[in-house]
């Protein structure tokens, strides 16, 4: 057995159920990686060199001009080296003499350019300095702590920023978008030639008349309607073969039957023979519906196909029949329940679990829930019940245990009510005896 990895059971839960979910990630999952390995090449190299050089080359125009009123202290040169740097840098400098810079705020931007700015000024001049990236839209405002002032710098944000990442950012959001998209409508294609085949294989599964599908999709989908088409038409083939030989299989058991009946009744009913004449005929009674249990159980009512019935109707009319023979059966159900169903084939079901219930009950209670997407119909009694380990067994033919019946009726009535896709358990009752629930799917 294979161990449990830890955190295995969280991982599945997270991870799509659908086919389209799971193939959508396949493909997501891969292109995010590629995208953000590309992103991370153009942001940690090419991006990263160009900004580092732009800012280094700024932080040198600036340091280059403070070396220059240095040299050059009078206020006349000072005017002069910075009309020089306006004129030749693009940089508008400006000197606040006697004061100083109280806080040195950084207002920073997404990107490596605030930082290798901040890097820079830090190599060339490491007095305290500010940077404001962001109050105006044009420039990036410096402001630096000299010995006898601060200099206030606007330096054209063009030749420290560039807009090369954006671009690039769009670029690749879209295409991973774009492809995305394409890949989504694909497997959206490819998908729903699998759920028009699986919805046809639960149709056909529930004894409901399936046209032939259209193979369409990938080669493998196509190959799977094929072999569903070539399924469909060998189930078809072998029902209807099947149908016919229980017909002459009956026609071949009655006759003689009948034969035997009227044999019985023409012989003179004389004070020795009557007695055995009763017994007898009671006998071909039995075997008589007997040969008829069992060729039910074996045609499986395939004839009939489903439609919207009215289950509450059919409730009705056997809980009618039942009283009809002196049972005692309450019916609880709401006024319509509409699903599609073999009408014939449920009314057996249900009528088998009613019978088998009143032969061992003195009161059968039956009732009718719609729940979720289900319905679910319940037979309860008052009689002797059955023990749960025995409670799987008696669905299997002849293995019921009664004395006064073909021990196929729960054989049956499950065979039926799994063919619409439900299910039938055995329970408790709250009567003290056995409660039957049938669920139907809607």
């Amino acid at each position: 057995m294979r161990a449990r990895i830890p955190g295995e059971a969280r991982l599945r839960r997270l991870l799509p159920r659908s086919l389209l979910g799971r193939g959508l990630l396949m493909i997501l999952i891969p292109l995010v990686a590629l995208q953000a390995v590309t992103l991370q090449i153009f942001y940690g190299s090419h991006l990263d060199i160009v900004s580092r050089r732009m800012s280094s080359g700024i932080a040198g125009e600036i340091a280059y001009t403070v070396e220059l009123m240095r040299r050059f202290p009078t206020q006349t040169d000072s005017e002069w080296v910075l009309r020089s740097a306006r004129e030749q840098f693009n940089l508008e400098m400006r000197l606040e003499p006697g004061t100083i810079l109280t806080q040195g705020k950084r207002i920073n931007i997404l990107g490596p350019m605030d930082d290798d700015l901040e890097s820079a000024l830090i190599e060339k001049f490491g007095a305290p300095f500010s940077m404001d990236w962001t109050s105006d839209p044009r420039s990036v405002l410096i402001q630096l702590q000299l010995p006898d002032g601060v200099l206030h710098v606007e330096a054209p944000r063009k030749r420290l920023y560039t807009g090369t990442i954006y671009l690039f950012v769009l670029w690749v959001v879209g295409t991973a978008v774009l492809l995305f998209g394409i890949a989504a409508l694909f497997l959206r294609i490819q998908v729903r030639a699998v759920r028009r085949l699986a919805r046809a294989a639960e149709a056909f599964g529930m004894g409901q008349d399936v046209a032939p599908i259209h193979p369409e999709g990938a080669t493998e989908v196509r190959q799977a309607a094929a072999a569903f088409n070539r399924m469909r038409e060998r189930v078809r083939r072998f029902l209807a073969q099947r149908t016919e030989m229980l017909a002459g299989v009956s026609h071949d058991l009655r006759t003689p039957l009948t034969r035997m009946r009227l044999t019985l009744a023409m012989i003179p009913a004389t004070d020795v023979a009557r007695q055995d004449i009763a017994d007898m005929t009671a006998d071909l009674e039995e075997m008589e519906r007997m040969v008829s249990g069992y060729l039910a159980f074996a045609r499986g009512e395939a004839n009939e196909q489903a439609q919207p019935v009215n289950l509450s109707a059919v409730l009705e009319d056997v809980a009618t029949s039942a009283r009809r023979t002196g049972a005692d059966v309450a019916l609880d159900v709401p006024g319509n329940l509409t699903l599609s169903l073999r009408a014939d084939a449920i009314r057996r079901a249900i009528t088998n679990l009613v019978d088998n219930a009143r032969h061992h009950a003195a009161h059968v209670a039956v009732a009718a829930v719609a729940r979720e997407r289900n319905v679910m119909v319940t037979v309860d009694d008052d009689g002797p019940g059955i023990p749960p380990n025995r409670r799987e067994s008696v669905f299997r033919p002849f293995e019921s245990g009664s004395t006064d019946g073909t021990g196929l009726g729960l054989t049956i009535a499950r065979d039926i009510v799994r063919a619409h896709g439900g299910d039938i358990m055995l329970e408790d009752s709250p009567l003290g005896g056995l409660r039957a629930r049938v669920r139907l799917p809607v």
